[in-house]
């Protein structure tokens, strides 16, 4: 009788991991948006949870779950609140990444006024970063004029770390026109060499400004901003994605930057620039304003997705945020991503890969 019982029991165990790893394979579907707001998102797969953050404003907040699809109910936590005057307004783009076992958290702020935008980053030594706390580490000095900079990104290539940003050449003064820079670090904190520029805004597609009626902003903005780096499978290619033109328009979209892997990432002739936007509003699926991205892994390290910010209406409402993050898969031809067409909020969407929803 008790063979029977254990023959049962192992039968029901066996079972219910088959079940479960069925499940996770299958991983069931999702649709976009993943939040009602949240421009600006990014998402890191570590240690079996993604974390991710958007921009808030006036605070850092991070999420963490082992759904990157199921962000309505991860656990969320502050993380900051600033008191220093020189950077408690305007906060933007927050990124966590892990060097050394160690977590920083990268963001721009200034003081009240956005032509005073600065990068600054974060460090908390413990190894979980729901715990412990995180310090001001200090402000990134990108140039020696100390010019406006924003989305910093920084990746791992040869040994060596690197930081891409969008800052300005000069101050504004009637026109503002923001490039994209890279970067070598002495460590998460401090840059070890001179900054770079590697894009401008030149094409059309780049350098759309106005509002749809036509009425112009408080003044011209030329765009390339938002980079993020993202290595080819097979190692080939190091691809910055961007984004471009007015992210208060339906126009704002990807381009792409593109060095051989072997290249010095500090030459900017090791750079090319795509001429066509890889990835832009779809007003057939209802997506307008595709940009300001991020990429992850499926939990199973086998699939690359793209997270992005987009609306579903042409411009925001007055005092209202509407652009929310938005997954969907990458697939690649050549060792260059096809990010494909933005998908409709009402397309059912497969879960990455080695997602469990038990």
């Amino acid at each position: 009788m008790k063979k029977l019982l254990f023959a049962v029991l192992a039968f029901m165990l066996s079972l219910a991991y088959s079940l479960a790893t069925d499940k996770a394979d299958d991983g069931g579907t999702f649709v976009n948006p993943l939040l009602d707001a949240g421009p600006d998102p990014w998402a890191l797969w570590h240690n079996d949870e993604y974390f991710y953050m958007h921009t808030m404003g006036d605070r850092l907040v991070l999420w963490r779950t082992r759904d990157i699809t199921d962000l309505r109910n991860a656990e969320s936590k502050t993380v900051w609140i600033p008191t220093d005057p020189a950077n408690s307004r305007n906060l933007w783009a927050p990124e966590i990444h892990n060097f050394d076992d160690k977590w920083y958290i990268y963001y721009a702020a200034d003081d009240g006024n956005t032509d005073n935008h600065q990068l600054y980053v974060l460090e908390n030594v413990n190894k979980d970063p729901f715990e412990g706390e995180f310090v001001m580490k200090g402000r990134i000095s990108t140039d020696n004029d100390n010019n406006w900079a924003i989305d910093g990104s920084l990746f791992r290539h040869k040994g060596k770390i690197y930081m891409v940003w969008s800052g300005w050449q000069t101050r504004r003064v009637d026109v503002e026109t923001q490039c994209i820079y890279i970067a070598e670090m002495k460590n998460p904190w401090t840059l070890g060499s001179e900054r770079v520029l590697i894009s401008k805004p030149e094409f059309e597609w780049e350098r759309r400004y106005k509002n749809d009626d036509g009425t112009m902003p408080d003044h011209v903005i030329f765009v390339n901003e938002g980079p993020q780096p993202l290595v080819s499978p097979n190692g080939k290619y190091v691809h910055v994605i961007y984004s471009a033109s007015g992210c208060w328009t339906r126009y704002y979209a990807l381009g792409m930057l593109t060095a051989d892997a072997d290249a010095d990432l500090l030459d900017p002739a090791s750079w090319r620039k795509s001429p066509k936007s890889v990835f832009s509003q779809s007003p057939e699926n209802g997506v307008f304003g595709t940009g300001h991205n991020s990429f992850f892994k499926s939990p199973d390290g086998k699939e690359d997705y793209i997270l992005y910010h987009a609306r579903s209406t042409h411009k925001d409402p007055p005092g209202v945020e509407t652009r929310s993050p938005r997954a969907q898969k990458i697939e690649w031809k050549d060792d260059y991503p096809v990010f494909g067409t933005p998908l409709s909020t009402d397309t059912k969407i497969k879960k990455p890969s080695g997602t469990k929803t038990f």
